[in-house]
C-alpha cells in the first residue's frame, strides 16, 4: 500500500515536475493529509503552496484557500490549470452565472481547490455550501492578517475562527512568511490552532543582497542602481506616497526606464492593466505605495528598492521578498533619511489606533531604525529581530563594506546603566535628557537629576545617543517593555554586556548624506557559453508567444530558472526534457514538442 508520503513525492515529481521536497515540506504535506491542523511559517519562494496544494490533491473533496488577493486568484488559478489540476476562484469580479456554476462544482466535489476572499467565504450562503460539500482541508493564507500584531491587519481574517466551529473535522492549514514571535502566538490562537502543529522554517533569504544607504538624490540613487544592476530586468520601487509614486514613474520613463505606476488613487481599471503589463512582460519596473504587491507570484522580479523607509522590518521583509522567488540572486535597495523617520513616526501618533497599538507600532519602528544605523550584518539582524539565528552573510552592504565604527563600549554601558537607573521604564527621548543633564520639572520630581547618570554623556549630542540608543535595541540589548512611558527595558543580553565588559563596537553616526557605492548585482541568469544564451532568449520567445496565445503570464508556463537549465542541458527527447526541474507530466504533454524544436534548431545551427 502506497504511504502519503510516498504519494505526495509522486505528485511533486509527476505534477509538478520537481525531484524532492524540500526542508519540511514532506512533514508538513503528511502532518495535513492525516487530517491535523498547521501553522507554517515559511519563507517568500520557500514552497509554501505546495503545504495545502497537495495535500489538497490526495485527500477527497475541494480544498478552500482563503486569500486577500482577489486581483491576483487568476493568475493562481491559470498556474494550477497548467499543471491539468482542476482549480477555481470565486470572487465578486466574476460573473454571477460563473459563481454559480463554480459552486455548483463545489457541491459535486469535481474541483481540487478554489480560492475565495474571506468576506465571501464567510457569507451564510457559502457556509451553507460548504456544509453541503466535500471539503479535504481549509487554506488560510497570508495568515498575519489575522493578527493586530501583524504588519497588514485585516479584520474579516479575526472572524475566521468560525472556522474551527462550523468545521471541527476538517483540517485547517495557516500560512505565512512573515510573522514575529507575538504574530505567531496571536495567529495560533485566533484560528484554534494551539491543538495543531506549528512548523517554522526560518525566515533566510540566502539569494538576496540588502543595502540600505543614506538619502540624497532618491530617484538619480535608484536610477544608478538600476542602470547598473538591473538594465533589463523586471523590479519594483516603493514610494511613501501617490505623488511621489506617479512623479517617480514618470521621471523613469523619462529616463528610457518602462516603468508603470500603482496606488489607491487611480482607477481600478488602471491599477488592473499595469498589473497585468507587470506580470506578463519582461523588463517592466512597477513604481507603488504598499497598496501593491502582497501575493505577487512572479518569480523573476530581480530587485525592490525603497525610497522611503517602510514601517516596520515585517514589511520590509515581506516587501523584498517579492524579489528573487525562483532562487535566483536578486537585490534589494532601501534609501534612509531621517526625515522618513519623523514621517513614520507621525503616522502613527496620528492613527487613530489605541495606545497600547501605538506603543507596538513604535517599537517595530525602531527595530527598523536599528537595522538601517547596524554596523553588523544587516541579514544577521532581520533573522534576530523574528527569533531566528544566523552567522554574517557575506552578501549584504555592511559585510561587503564594512561601516565607520567607533568604540561604544562605554557609551553602550552609560546608556544601559541609565535605563537600569531611571527604573527601566521610560523612553529614548528621557533617557537622553537624563544622560545630557537637562532637568526639568518631571525628572526632578522622580529624583532622576540625582542619580548617577545624570549629565554623564555630554560628549554625544541628542543626535548620536538616538542613533545609539537605536543600534542597542536592534543588538537586541534593550527592548521596549510595553509600559505606559513605552520604557526601554534591559535584556539578558544586555545585562550580560555590562557584566563580561566585552569591547562593542557601534557605526558612528553622521549627519552627511553621502552615498554608500552599492554592490554590484549578481547576474541572476548566467551563461559561460555565448551559445547557451542565445538559445535561452530563443526558448523565452517561445514561451512568450504561448503565453500570449492562452492569455496567461510566462512564468505559469515554464520559469527562467528551468528555461536555463533547458539551454544548458538541451535534451534531445521528451524523455531527458522530463528531468529538468520544473517540467510535470502535463507540460510535456503541452509543450514538450514546441520547447524541443527550439533546441533542435539551435543545435542544427550550431
Amino acid at each position: 500500500m502506497t504511504s502519503h508520503r510516498d504519494l505526495a513525492l509522486s505528485i511533486l515529481q509527476k505534477t509538478y515536475g520537481y525531484p524532492s521536497f524540500r526542508g519540511e515540506q514532506a512533514e508538513i504535506i503528511e502532518h495535513v493529509v492525516s487530517g491535523r491542523h498547521a501553522f507554517v511559517l515559511m519563507p517568500t519562494g520557500g514552497g509554501k503552496s505546495l503545504c495545502y496544494q497537495i495535500p489538497a490533491l490526495i485527500r477527497p473533496g475541494v480544498g478552500i484557500v482563503i486569500s486577500p488577493l482577489i486581483a491576483l486568484m487568476q493568475d493562481q488559478v491559470d498556474a494550477l490549470t497548467q499543471l491539468g489540476l482542476k482549480a477555481a476562484a470565486i470572487n465578486s469580479s466574476m460573473a454571477y452565472a460563473e459563481i454559480e456554476r463554480t459552486k455548483s462544482r463545489i457541491r459535486l466535489g469535481e474541483l481540487d481547490l478554489v480560492y475565495v476572499a474571506p468576506e465571501r467565504l464567510l457569507m451564510d450562503d457559502f457556509l451553507d455550501l460548504l456544509h453541503q460539500s466535500p471539503i479535504s482541508l481549509f487554506a488560510i493564507d497570508e495568515a498575519h492578517c489575522v493578527s493586530q500584531w501583524g504588519h497588514d491587519f485585516r479584520p474579516h481574517y479575526t472572524q475566521l475562527s468560525a472556522l474551527a466551529e462550523r468545521f471541527p473535522s476538517i483540517p485547517r492549514i495557516a500560512l505565512t512568511a512573515t510573522a514575529d514571535k507575538p504574530t505567531r502566538k496571536d495567529i495560533v490562537e485566533r484560528l484554534h490552532l494551539a491543538e495543531g502543529r506549528t512548523f517554522v522554517a526560518g525566515f533566510d533569504r540566502p539569494n538576496i543582497h540588502y543595502s540600505i544607504q543614506v538619502k540624497h538624490s532618491p530617484q538619480k540613487q535608484v536610477l544608478h542602481f538600476i542602470k547598473s544592476s538591473h538594465a533589463r530586468d523586471s523590479g519594483i520601487v516603493y514610494c511613501l506616497s501617490r505623488k511621489l509614486v506617479d512623479d517617480t514613474a514618470e521621471w523613469l520613463v523619462e529616463q528610457g526606464c518602462k516603468a508603470l505606476p500603482y496606488h489607491a488613487g487611480m482607477t481600478a481599471e488602471d491599477r488592473s492593466r499595469n498589473q497585468e503589463r507587470f506580470l506578463r512582460e519582461d523588463n517592466i519596473i512597477m513604481v507603488a505605495t504598499i497598496a501593491f504587491g502582497m501575493g505577487i507570484d512572479k518569480p523573476d522580479v530581480r530587485f525592490v528598492a525603497h525610497l522611503n523607509i517602510p514601517k516596520n522590518i515585517e514589511a520590509y521583509y515581506q516587501e523584498t521578498g517579492r524579489a528573487g522567488r525562483d532562487g535566483l540572486p536578486a537585490n534589494a535597495l532601501m534609501l534612509y533619511s531621517m526625515q522618513d523617520a519623523v514621517m513614520q513616526r507621525d503616522f502613527i501618533e496620528k492613527s487613530e489606533a489605541p495606545d497600547a497599538q501605538k506603543r507596538i507600532e513604535r517599537q517595530k519602528l525602531n527595530a527598523l531604525l536599528g537595522l538601517c544605523e547596524a554596523a553588523s550584518c544587516r541579514r544577521k539582524v532581520i533573522l534576530e529581530y523574528f527569533g531566528d539565528t544566523g552567522e554574517p552573510c557575506g552578501n549584504c552592504d555592511t559585510c561587503l563594506f564594512p561601516p565607520v565604527t567607533f568604540d561604544g563600549t562605554v557609551a553602550a554601558q552609560k546608556a544601559l546603566s541609565c535605563a537600569y537607573r531611571t527604573g527601566q521604564r521610560f523612553g529614548v527621548g528621557y533617557l537622553i535628557e537624563v544622560l545630557l543633564g537637562k532637568s526639568d520639572e518631571r525628572m526632578e520630581r522622580f529624583g532622576h537629576d540625582k542619580v548617577s547618570t545624570f549629565g554623564i554623556g555630554k560628549e554625544y549630542s541628542s543626535s548620536e545617543w538616538q542613533s545609539i540608543f537605536r543600534q542597542l535595541v536592534a543588538l537586541n540589548f534593550l527592548t521596549v517593555d510595553g509600559s505606559e512611558f513605552g520604557g526601554l527595558k534591559m535584556t539578558p543580553q544586555g545585562q550580560a554586556f555590562l557584566k563580561q565588559k566585552e569591547t562593542l563596537r557601534l557605526r558612528k553616526f553622521s549627519g552627511k548624506t553621502k552615498e554608500v557605492a552599492p554592490k554590484p548585482s549578481r547576474p541572476a541568469l548566467t551563461f559561460d557559453d555565448e551559445g547557451d544564451r542565445q538559445l535561452f532568449a530563443a526558448l523565452k520567445a517561445m514561451r512568450l508567444d504561448l503565453a500570449e496565445e492562452q492569455n496567461v503570464p510566462p512564468y505559469v508556463i515554464f520559469h527562467d530558472r528551468t528555461l536555463r537549465e533547458l539551454a544548458i542541458q538541451k535534451p534531445e527527447s521528451l524523455r531527458e526534457m522530463s528531468g529538468i526541474s520544473g517540467v510535470g507530466e502535463k507540460k510535456i504533454e503541452r509543450y514538450g514538442e514546441a520547447f524541443l524544436d527550439v533546441i533542435s534548431e539551435h543545435l542544427r545551427a550550431y
